[in-house]
């Protein structure tokens, strides 16, 4: 879903994650004998806002589908949960983890075999197609009406390398909170993103439609550090017992509604594929 390998982003957001991590508490360790970068915390690293996987409520609260997941584990636990707003830049390259910035990273971050040379994946949790976004009034049918117009897509994702698969270049947008807010504002005729979240962008505004999918085949993942084990297991495990007792369904429904049935995996081909 969201995202896709940049050198030099990666490096930049490198660079960033050393001077970040200089600070800081000392860590601990769970009874269940996870490590963790905060004594007593799950220290989750999240790109916010990417509704509705994680954003902030007129409430002020953090909250979606990645946050709730993510609330489950450090109840596992028996920790609190320490959501980092997190550039996905470092978030996708691994270099959050791997300077301990985070125990763990959900981001609705698409698993990908450059990903997993970097950092470790649980079993997939949610599939993420692409899609193209525009206004109901603009007659666009599919990609090919939108090649010679303005199309917007965030940095650094798969909806950006799709585009320019597609003979696109697309405008950049740091986040996908401001792409969403470029196509409300018809700063941008289109936008390339993943279907669940063009469906939070078309919920919030009725002006907006899915014009079209594309099967990507992309699947999501929570990352850890390579070769943190122990804590990659107890999210395998809690996803497994959600899969059981049908909360993870429950979950999906809430934060997917419309498109909860092409968001949903199920219990084998999870396991399969961790």
């Amino acid at each position: 879903m969201k995202r896709f390998f940049s050198t030099i982003a990666v490096v930049a957001s490198s660079a960033l994650a050393l001077a970040a991590c200089s600070g800081g508490g000392g860590g601990g360790t769970t009874e269940s004998g996870v490590d963790l970068v905060k004594d007593g915390k799950l220290t989750l690293c999240s790109d916010i806002p990417y509704e509705p996987f994680e954003y902030v409520n007129d409430q002020n609260e953090t909250v979606g589908f990645d946050i709730d997941l993510s609330k489950k584990l450090a109840e596992r636990l028996g920790v609190e949960l320490d959501v980092k707003t997190t550039p996905f830049e470092g978030i996708q390259s691994g270099s959050s983890l791997d300077t301990g910035q985070c125990d763990i990273a959900l981001s609705g971050m698409a698993i990908t075999d450059e990903r997993k040379s970097k950092m470790d994946f649980s079993m997939m949790y949610l599939k993420d197609n692409l899609a193209l976004m525009a206004a109901k009034d603009s007659g666009y049918k599919s990609i090919d009406d939108v090649k010679d117009k303005k199309v917007g897509a965030q940095a650094a994702t798969t909806g950006e390398k799709y585009a320019k698969e597609k003979g696109i270049s697309p405008t950049q947008f740091e986040t996908g909170g401001l792409l969403t807010q470029a196509m409300q504002t018809r700063k941008i005729d289109a936008a390339i993103a993943n279907v669940s979240t063009i469906y939070a962008a078309t919920q919030a505004d009725d002006s907006l439609t899915l014009v079209q999918d594309f099967e990507t085949g992309e699947v999501v993942g929570a990352a850890v550090k390579k070769g943190n084990s122990k804590l990659l297991d107890e999210f395998n495990g809690m996803l497994e017992g959600m899969f059981e007792d049908g909360s993870y369904d429950k979950l999906v429904d809430e934060w997917f509604g419309p498109v909860a049935d092409a968001a949903r995996v199920d219990q084998e081909e999870a396991k399969a594929s961790k």
